[in-house]
C-alpha cells in the first residue's frame, strides 16, 4: 500500500476545501431493532444535517475497510469471528446484536475513519466527521463488545502510523463510557496518546486514573475518570488543563475524537451533565490545539443514545471543528488536581495544575 506524507504546516488549511462528512447507508442495514444503538440515531442525525445544507461538509460515501487495515488491530481470529456471527446473525455478547447487514455496516464505518485519516493528513479538507454506525470504542484486538464490532478509531490511527506517514497520533475520546478498546490497543505504545475521559465507575469497568500505560507506551495513556452528575466544568478543565497541554508537548501528527455523545445530561443510559453547546467547546479547544501544532483534525461519531440530544451534540461538534472560535476557559476545578499529580510523573506540562 503506498505510504503518504503527513502534511504538517504544508496549507492543510486550504480556505477553498469542504470539511468532510463519511456516511453510508450499509449503516441503516446493521438493524439492532429497538436496541439504544439503532439506526434511528444516524436517520434522525442525517434528517438534521439535510436540514441544515450539510452545515457546508463535502458528502462522501464511506468505503469498506480492507483486510489489511483491520489486520493492523484486530486478530484474524477476531475479524472472522465477527464475519460468522453477522451471516448467521448471532449476537456477538448480550449487549451487541448482530444481522446479515452488520458485516457491511462494520466494514464501512472502518473505512469511513481510515478514509478521512487519508484526506486530512493528505490536506484534502480543513476537518471532517465520520457519522456512522455501529461505534468501535470498546473493541478489543479480540473481542466484540459494548455494542462495537471493530475498534474504528483505532483501525485509523493504525492505519495512519502504518500507511500515511503519521509517526503520532492524539486520540481524544469523550464518549461518556471508557474506550476500553483502543485503550488497550495502544496501551504499550507511545505511538498514539491516548486520552480518556469518561464517568468513573461505569461501564466497562476500566479507565482508572493510576492506568497510564505500561512497556514504552507508560505515560501515553491519560485516562480521566469523572464522578456520575458531573457538568461541562469538570469535563472542559480536563480538556484544557490536562490534554491541551500534554498534547502540545506531545506533538501529534493528527488528531483523531472519539466523539460520543452520551455525556448529555437527556441520554438515558449515562449520568452526566453536558449539554449541546459543552460538545462545541471542547471541539474548539481541539481545533485550537490543531490550528497551533498545524496538523489536522476530525471525528469519529461513537454513542449517544437521545435522538435529539445525540443531534444537537453532533451538529455543534461539527460547526465548531469546521468553524473554529475562541475555546471557553475554564477553571482548573477540583478534579484537574490529582490528574495532574498522577500524570505529572510523565509530563512536565501539567505538573503546575497538582
Amino acid at each position: 500500500m503506498r505510504r503518504w506524507r503527513v502534511a504538517r504546516n504544508r496549507g492543510y488549511r486550504n480556505a477553498i476545501a469542504a470539511p468532510l462528512y463519511f456516511r453510508h447507508s450499509a449503516s441503516l442495514d446493521h438493524d439492532t431493532g429497538s436496541h439504544p444503538e439503532r439506526a434511528e440515531r444516524i436517520r434522525t442525525l442525517e434528517r438534521a444535517l439535510e436540514q441544515n445544507d450539510w452545515l457546508g461538509y463535502e458528502v462522501r460515501d464511506a468505503p469498506a475497510a480492507e483486510e489489511e487495515q483491520l489486520l493492523r488491530v484486530h486478530t484474524r481470529r477476531h475479524v472472522e469471528s465477527v464475519r460468522e456471527h453477522c451471516a448467521r446473525g448471532r449476537p456477538l455478547d448480550m449487549d451487541t446484536p448482530v444481522t446479515p447487514g452488520s458485516w457491511e455496516a462494520a466494514l464501512r464505518g472502518a473505512g469511513a475513519a481510515c478514509a478521512l485519516a487519508e484526506a486530512l493528513l493528505r490536506g484534502e479538507a480543513p476537518t471532517g466527521f465520520c457519522g456512522l454506525r455501529p461505534p468501535g470504542h470498546h473493541a478489543t484486538a479480540n473481542r466484540a463488545m459494548g455494542f462495537c464490532l471493530f475498534s474504528t478509531v483505532a483501525v485509523a490511527a493504525r492505519h495512519a502510523l502504518d500507511a500515511l506517514g503519521a509517526e503520532r497520533v492524539l486520540v481524544l475520546d469523550w464518549d461518556v463510557h471508557h474506550g476500553n478498546g483502543t485503550h488497550a490497543i495502544f496501551h504499550s505504545t507511545p505511538e498514539v496518546l491516548f486520552a480518556s475521559i469518561h464517568q468513573w465507575p461505569f461501564y466497562p469497568g476500566s479507565g482508572a486514573l493510576e492506568d497510564c500505560g505500561s512497556d514504552s507506551g507508560e505515560g501515553y495513556t491519560l485516562n480521566l475518570p469523572l464522578p456520575a452528575g458531573t457538568g461541562e466544568g469538570e469535563w472542559l478543565a480536563y480538556v484544557e488543563h490536562i490534554v491541551v497541554p500534554v498534547a502540545r508537548a506531545y506533538g501529534p501528527d493528527l488528531v483523531l475524537v472519539s466523539a460520543g455523545f452520551d455525556g448529555h445530561r437527556d441520554d438515558p443510559i449515562a449520568g452526566c451533565k453536558l449539554e449541546a453547546v459543552s460538545y462545541a467547546h471542547m471541539a474548539r479547544h481541539m481545533r485550537a490545539l490543531s490550528d497551533e501544532l498545524g496538523v489536522p483534525a476530525g471525528a469519529v461519531l461513537e454513542g449517544g443514545y437521545d435522538l435529539e440530544a445525540l443531534t444537537a451534540s453532533a451538529l455543534a461538534t461539527m460547526a465548531a471543528l469546521a468553524g473554529g472560535g475562541e475555546p471557553r476557559r475554564v477553571e482548573a476545578g477540583s478534579l484537574v488536581p490529582a490528574a495532574a499529580e498522577q500524570l505529572g510523573r510523565h509530563w512536565r506540562a501539567v505538573r503546575k495544575a497538582a
